[in-house]
């Protein structure tokens, strides 16, 4: 049987990317993605109802291009796949759910970008990325 996990959102960062080092040596940045729709309610008035994203992005040419071009506020196309993590702290187990950017399948894009801005990069050695 075949079974499908992909996510394309649009959306804006929330806050600037955070880019940290795992302990293999690589680099992973993490995105806070916000998504958004407005709809009218039967008053007429205007409603609007906002969703936060974790996104990860493990492609190390990508992780380069979001450090050198990735801000705040910036209007964002990310392609990934759900994973949820879990991990224990202070007898507690914790879980989290995050869009996860790796392998060829993975992309992140800057939608509105200025011309040269754009980085569209999924799998790529990092010398072909920025």
């Amino acid at each position: 049987m075949l079974s499908l996990n992909e996510v394309r959102l649009i959306g804006n960062l929330g806050k600037d990317p955070e880019i940290r080092a795992m302990q293999n040596g690589r680099e992973v940045a993490n995105l806070s993605l916000a998504t958004s729709e407005r709809w009218k309610d039967k008053s007429g008035q205007a409603q609007e109802r906002t969703e936060w994203h974790r996104v990860a992005v493990f492609v190390p040419g990508l992780v380069k291009a979001i450090k050198e071009h990735y801000a705040k506020g910036q209007r964002v196309y990310v392609e990934g796949k759900l994973q949820t993590r879990s991990w224990e702290k202070n007898g507690q187990t914790h879980h989290t759910t995050e869009i996860v950017v790796e392998g060829l399948s993975g992309k992140v894009r800057l939608v509105d970008a200025k011309p040269g801005a754009e980085s569209d990069v999924s799998d790529e050695p990092e010398s072909a990325a920025a």
